[in-house]
Formats: structure tokens, sequence, C-alpha cells
């Protein structure tokens, strides 16, 4: 192959394989990117990782001449990638379940197994036939590095906005530069907070972000949030939801307080529901789907505070990072934090390539 491609799948993270994962790609020198739900399979400050969704993956996607999955099902979806013209591509397909071979494209060679095993046997067939030596290609590294600059210029601008109401990208790199990012657990809920996280948010750890779609309703984030905290109680861990997504959480509130666990929820707080709706939303819904009460209707930091949740409403950029360490060191006493950032409605995130 002259631009081979690693597309990763969760079953990375099921094998516990992100090491071998990462040793793998060093080793032939290949591109990664990750499904949504493989997000921190592979570290994504790593000069390899190409991302989970944009332009920068397009590229790749794009360009590629083979593409060898790993942990993935290729399975088509919403939240998912299609790999375009896979006719013309060699197409290596690592799976832990043979029904998935052949389902979706045509595959050159498939490889059965265990995610992990398969690619510690891969590692050591290419040092046979390598001497050791493995591919080495001295260019993959500073083209990812520009492409992935090119295609993240709009987000790293929105991430610095000053403009109020806050733009959510500021608030998405004040949770960066507020969590430990090898100790921490972050999920999105539906819509919005989901597409734009999963473009710019860095995780470097396995099961340090929850990316999800189409498996659960509005609202999941809190579940997912509070089982993190159980499964990881040293870690800092965070929900960020949008009105609709907070609204379906209203009624399990009160199981963070009774069962004393220190969970903070992000609300990106500016009277959109999701993607749907006419208008700034896109036309033709239904104009009832997408109306909820927004900021200057009701004050849902002083909602929640009366439960005895560690509540703030945040108005100014610059108070972003200050108020999620407050209410992270709520947290460690066991006491549920919410915060509500007082945002502008920004649905700017990266896309799905389709097949």
């Amino acid at each position: 192959a002259d631009n081979p491609l690693i597309y990763a799948g969760e079953g990375v993270i099921y094998a516990g394989a992100s090491a071998e994962l990462k040793a793998f790609a060093e080793l032939i020198d290949a591109p990664v990117i990750t499904t949504l739900k493989a997000k921190g399979a592979f570290p994504e400050d790593h000069p390899l990782f190409v991302g989970i969704r944009g332009d920068q993956v397009n590229h790749y996607l794009d360009k590629c001449d083979l593409v060898l999955a790993v942990g993935s099902s290729l399975s088509p979806g919403r939240f998912t990638h299609g790999i375009p013209n896979a006719v013309n591509k060699t197409i290596i397909h690592c799976t832990i379940d043979e029904l998935h071979v052949n389902k979706t494209y045509p595959t050159a060679q498939a490889v059965i197994g265990d995610a992990r095993f398969t690619l510690l046997a891969l590692m050591a067939e290419v040092h046979a036939k390598t001497s050791g030596k493995g591919r080495t290609d001295p260019n993959v590294a500073s083209d990812i590095k520009s492409v992935r600059d090119i295609a993240m210029v709009k987000y790293r601008e929105a991430m610095a906005s000053t403009d109020k109401p806050i733009n959510p990208y500021r608030v998405y790199a004040g949770l960066m530069e507020a969590l430990d990012p090898y100790n921490s657990f972050l999920t999105h809920d539906s819509g919005n907070t989901r597409d734009q996280l999963s473009t710019v948010y860095d995780t470097l750890v396995p099961r340090g972000f929850l990316g999800w779609g189409n498996v659960s309703s509005l609202g999941f984030s809190f579940a997912a949030v509070i089982a993190a905290k159980l499964a990881f109680p040293q870690r800092d861990c965070v929900a960020v939801t949008g009105e609709a997504g907070l609204g379906y959480m209203m009624g399990n509130l009160e199981v963070a307080l009774r069962q004393k666990i220190g969970i903070t929820v992000v609300h990106v707080s500016n009277g959109g529901f999701a993607g749907y709706g006419p208008g700034f939303w896109g036309d033709g819904h239904d104009p009832f789907t997408h109306k909820v009460l927004d900021y200057n209707e009701v004050d849902m930091s002083k909602v929640i505070g009366e439960l005895g949740y560690h509540t703030e409403r945040v108005t100014e950029p610059s108070d972003v990072v200050l108020a999620l360490k407050r209410a992270l060191a709520a947290n460690e006493s066991g006491q549920p934090a919410y915060i509500e950032f007082i945002c502008s409605q920004f649905p700017v995130y990266g896309g799905w390539v389709s097949r």
C-alpha cells in the first residue's frame, strides 16, 4: 500500500488493546482514525492521530488505498464513516465476528479474532518481514499535522472566542483545561453536544470519553456519568448536555444526591433543541418539536440548586474554567454539581463521510 489507513473501532477498547494499537501504528507509520464509540482507543495527541470526524478524516479516507479495520464492524450508521470508493481500496478486516466480513464492503483479507491478539500477531509478522525495522514514512506525521491544522482553524477560533453569549466551543476548551485527561471521564448527550465534542475534545486514554448515538434516549448522559463515577471513583466525571437532554434527566437528578455521587452536569444553555425544528435548525420540521424554555425564561441553576446540587450560572467566557474547577471541588465531598453556561446557538461541527 502507498497510503494505508488504520480504522479503529470500539473492539480495541473492549479487548484492552490500546497499547498494541499504538505500537502497531508506530511500527508501520500509518495514520489512525477511530469511530465515535472508540474515542480514546488511540491517544488523540499522537502525531499519527487524524481524528474522529471532520475534513481531515474525509481527506484520509479519500486518499487511502488500503483500510486496516481493527475492532470495527464497518457497519453503516448515522454516527460513523463510510469508506468512499471502497471497491477500489484494499480492505483488511480484523474483527471478532465473522458475520461482519463482507457485510458492507468487499473484504480483501479477513482476520477473525480478539483485537489485542490480532495486533500482536500482526506486529510479530511485520517484525519478521522487516528484520524488526517496520515500515517508515518520514512524511506521514507532518502531513497529518498540516491537514489537521487546516481543518481545525475554525474550531480553535471558536474555542478561544470571547463572544457573549458564550460560544459552546469555549466551554469545551474550558473542560480540556479543567480536567486531567488521564484521570477523568466525559460524555455528551444527543445533538450538538455529541457532534461538537467528538470534533474537538482530545481524549488520551481508553474510557476517558463515552461516545454514543442511536443507542439510547435523550438524557442518557446522566446515566452514563453515574455509571462512570461508580466504575472510576477516583476520576472527575462530567456529562455535557443541552436543553432537551436536561429535561429528560430531571426526574433522576435526585439519585446523585441521595447516593452522594460527585458528578458534574455541564449545561450548554442556548434555547436550542438538538438539531431539530424550523428556521435556524433547518426547514421542514414541526415548529413545536424544537420549542424549549431558554435561559431568559427559567434559571435552571436556581431550580437544580434547590435540590441540593452545587450550581452556578456562568455568563462570562473568562469564568468558564474557574466555574468548572469549583464544581469539581464540590464533587470531591460527594456533592453533585450543575453548571449552566449561557451560550449561543452555534451548530458547527465535523461531518461524516458517506459511502
